[in-house]
Order: C-alpha cells, then structure tokens, then sequence
C-alpha cells in the first residue's frame, strides 16, 4: 500500500469516527406535570439529561393537605434529593427528587417514604407561622430518620412568608432556594439537639 493510500484511509477512517462521535443519542422519559400525572406521556430528552421525577406532600395531622408531582427530562443537571420534615402544628412534609439515564425509566407510580412513629430519643422545639418570622415552640418527640432540629424560612415573593422549627432528616439540613409546593422557596439550618435539651 502507497504512503498516498494509507493516509488517505486514515484520514476517512478519522473523519468516519468524528461524525458518529457528532451524532447525539436520545432517549424517552415519561412526562407530566403538578397534580395531572395520572396519564403519563412521553417525551425526547437529549442524552446529556436526565429524566426525573419527584414527589412533595404535605400533611396537617395526617391528612394530606397538599402534594406536588413532576416527570420529565432535566433542564440542567439533575440532583436527586429526599427529605422529610416533622414541623409545629402537626405539619408534615415529604419530599423526593429522583433521576435516571434510560428510556422511560421515570414511569409508573412511585411513592414519598413512608415516616416512622418510633421514637429516635431526640426532642425539638416545634412551631408554624405563616406571615411572621417568630413564634412559640413546643417540644415536639422525634421520630425514625428524622434526627436533626430545623428551622425553615419559606418566601413566595413578595409576601408570603412561613416560619417553622421541629425535627428533620440530616437531608433536609442546609437547604438554600430550595423551590417546594407551588414555588415557595425555602432555607433550612439544622442543629444537634440532645432530648430534654430545649433551647
């Protein structure tokens, strides 16, 4: 084979390697939105994102008041995230972010974790207001995962404005921006409470 020969078939086997390597995978997730989930349909996501699907519900002594549901293709990097949160006035919340890279491997039905009763010998105190950014605790008994002490501050600009303390997983410490329910964002700080050491 001639010098002439060889480079020109490296130069199209080159060139040949550059155009698959150009083509862009797709995939399909399973797409719905809010409280309409209940007739999934598709949709094309390039392979650089990721379906997701998450879960919110939120619960005033265990009916649940208000929940949230999403599927689709991520609009930029998915982060998955689970938390649940044990507040004052017998609010509860749950929250679940999963992601995944396969076809249509954010369909069916899945479900918020289920929250123990057992109680884990942390005690927090435990309040919620709405519009006000103080309010009276209560010691509130802890229960399962839920480990940590939280206050949350939650802001649907301009005005409505939640303040909360009570018991939390460790996931649900530091969050910031953090948009739940229909686009309150929420900050959370958490702190080690010891039982029978109210501060």
């Amino acid at each position: 084979m001639s010098t002439y020969s060889a480079l020109k078939s490296l130069l199209t086997t080159c060139v040949l390697a550059a155009l698959v390597s150009s083509i862009v995978e797709s995939y399909k997730c399973t797409s719905c939105s809010l409280n309409a989930c209940s007739a999934d349909m598709e949709t094309t996501c390039e392979a650089s994102q990721s379906c997701f699907r998450y879960k919110q519900e939120l619960r005033t002594k265990g009916e649940l008041l208000q929940y949230v549901e999403e599927k689709g293709c991520s609009s930029s990097n998915c982060v998955p995230r689970m938390f649940s949160a044990t507040l004052g006035d017998n609010q509860t919340f749950v929250y679940n972010h999963q992601c995944c890279q396969d076809e249509l491997c954010n369909q069916g039905n899945f479900q918020v974790p289920q929250k123990s009763s057992k109680p884990n010998g942390i005690k927090c105190p435990a309040c919620y207001n709405v519009h006000d950014i103080s309010c009276d605790p209560v010691l509130l008994t802890c229960t399962g995962t839920e480990t940590k002490c939280v206050e949350v501050i939650g802001i649907d600009n301009p005005i409505f404005l939640i303040f909360a303390m009570g018991c939390a997983t460790e996931t649900a410490c530091n969050l910031k921006n953090i948009s739940i329910l229909n686009n309150i964002k929420i900050r959370t700080y958490c702190v080690e409470q010891s039982a029978g050491d109210p501060r």
